[in-house]
């Protein structure tokens, strides 16, 4: 991390031993060791005694710090939607290919082990839309530019979030005649 730097940096510009840094912020020369290193992070309390001592800002002292951990949350929510999308996409495929053959090969009880992926794909879903909302991502070229780890600029998230209503209401359309289809073959089979 670039903290690490600009404590041994700073330390040196200020003439400071290890020890004599570590006991004006109240450590041990060991923790100033491991600070420098980049074996340890400074807490909070550390953070604000360095900034006083050298007279720095916190935004100065962290600054590098801080887009470093942006980028890992971000690796981190993509990682997490990259995920959801994959199981969510295993449940749908097998909500749409299994009922068929479910009931065909075990009748009645094919038809209980559906209706069970179609409640675990019912629910994950909901999990899937609560992600999607936390990460302000809804639309198809929303989630691919958070995918590729890119953002969208202001005139295209407008154009995106005007298309979200539309996107809805196919949805629940897309939804509706995916449930009579489903509801067709059912009543056939039966």
């Amino acid at each position: 991390m670039q903290i690490a730097k600009t404590i041994k940096q700073l330390r040196v510009e200020y003439k400071y031993s290890q020890d004599t840094l570590a006991e004006k912020l109240f450590v041990s020369r060991q923790t100033i060791s491991s600070w420098e290193n980049d074996k340890s992070y400074p807490d909070i309390k550390s953070l604000l005694l360095i900034s006083n001592l050298f007279d720095i800002s916190l935004d100065v002292l962290m600054k590098g710090d801080i887009e470093v951990m942006k980028q890992e949350i971000k690796a981190d929510d993509i990682k997490e939607l990259k995920k959801a999308d994959y199981i969510f996409t295993i449940l749908l495929l097998a909500i749409i290919l299994l009922p068929v053959p479910l009931i065909k090969l075990l009748g009645n009880s094919g038809l209980i082990i559906w209706g069970v992926v179609f409640i675990m794909g019912f629910l994950y879903s909901i999990k899937v839309e609560k992600l999607k909302k936390r990460l302000d991502v809804q639309t198809y070229k929303e989630i691919l530019a958070f995918m590729d780890g890119k953002s969208l600029d202001v005139n295209q998230k407008n154009q995106e979030q005007g298309k979200r209503i539309y996107q809805k209401i196919l949805l629940a359309i897309g939804v509706a005649l995916f449930t009579g289809v489903v509801v067709i073959l059912i009543d056939a089979l039966i």
